[in-house]
């Protein structure tokens, strides 16, 4: 990836929910929500504290997270539809 967030941002891969409820009803796109699950694409350094030190991420490029509804800058890259977040927009990594 030709981007990389800087201080303690990430680039999010929203993941797309199931287009059928589990009755079998299937959700045309007009309805459904955004999907507020996703996947760690990139991560930026940290944070600095008040001393310059960095202070660590505790997400990486991989994990699969949870975020608000309204998290978030949208963005494109490379024609890809992503996410930048503070890391505290994240609420938690799944395990």
């Amino acid at each position: 990836m030709p981007f990389r967030p800087l201080h303690d941002r990430v680039v999010v891969r929203r993941i797309e929910s199931d287009e059928k409820t589990a009755g079998g009803i299937i959700i045309p796109d007009t309805a459904k929500e955004k999907p507020q699950e996703g996947e760690v694409v990139a991560v930026g350094p940290g944070a600095r504290d008040d001393d310059g030190d960095r202070i660590a991420m505790d997400v990486n490029a991989g994990d699969r997270i949870l975020f608000g509804k309204w998290s978030g800058t949208e963005v494109k890259i490379d024609g890809e539809d992503l996410l930048i977040m503070k890391e505290s927009d994240i609420m938690g990594v799944m395990a």
